[in-house]
């Protein structure tokens, strides 16, 4: 039996204004994961765990993904739509990061509301785990899931990045709710 070779996928940077970040682009030019260069080994070890043991070559990004992030953080939202992305996952957290992208620009959920959207209310913390799978920083936005009570929970970014995305696209945050 022959064992499959491990996918290859281009590794790029981008300096954005809230640090550098990793973008991964498999061969079809869609972005497989999006990461900050101080969480590399987490982006890594997510990667591992969708893909196996893939192969990472420093090579630059599409252009048209690198001109759709630097719009959205120079201020263009919407510009995040245009990005052609690519998970793999189990099918709930599949399921679970189509439904993050469907959650508008400017605008929070909770964990509990989006688990009850996806018809599966007792599913929280398995909600919340998906979430805190997701590869794609960004552009499936897994920063716009807060806290019930409106407090920031956590981010693989860091709350400083998910603070500074959502004021980024508008949603007003509460001195009492910025604490978490």
């Amino acid at each position: 039996m022959n064992a499959k070779p491990p996918e290859t996928f281009a590794l790029d940077r981008l300096q954005t204004p809230i640090g550098i970040a990793l973008l991964v682009t498999d061969a079809e030019g869609a972005l497989r994961a999006l990461d900050w260069e101080d969480y590399e080994p987490r982006m890594r070890q997510l990667l591992r765990q969708q893909y196996g043991a893939p192969v990472l070559e420093n090579t630059r990004a599409p252009a048209d993904i690198r001109a759709a992030l630097s719009a959205y953080f120079a201020g263009e939202l919407a510009s995040l739509d245009t990005i052609k992305w690519c998970v793999a996952g189990t099918a709930f957290q599949r399921k679970v990061w189509t439904a993050l992208r469907a959650i508008p620009v400017g605008t929070t959920t909770s964990y509990g509301a989006l688990a009850a959207q996806l018809d599966k209310p007792t599913a929280v913390r398995a909600l919340g785990h998906a979430n805190g799978s997701n590869p794609i920083s960004v552009v499936v936005p897994c920063h716009r899931v807060i806290g019930a009570n409106g407090s920031l929970t956590g981010y693989g970014g860091g709350l400083q990045r998910k603070r500074w995305l959502l004021e980024h696209e508008g949603v007003v945050l509460k001195a009492s709710r910025q604490a978490a």
